[in-house]
């Protein structure tokens, strides 16, 4: 594990934190959208969100 200080840590949390959110808010956007293309898109933006979130947990490993 890389040596984080705690501001970092946190800085660190709150943003997988964001993360998310976005990825459930995305996910939800998608399940309420009954245009394909829209759909398509929503899940889209979750998923880069969920690369975002799975990246910055590389720092905790």
């Amino acid at each position: 594990m890389t040596n984080l200080t705690a501001k970092e840590l946190s800085a660190l949390e709150d943003q997988m934190n964001h993360e998310q959110t976005l990825v459930k808010k995305y996910q939800a956007m998608a399940c309420l959208c009954n245009d394909t293309k829209m759909q398509q898109d929503f899940n889209n933006f979750a998923a880069k969100h969920q690369q975002h979130f799975n990246t910055l947990l590389t720092f905790l490993q």
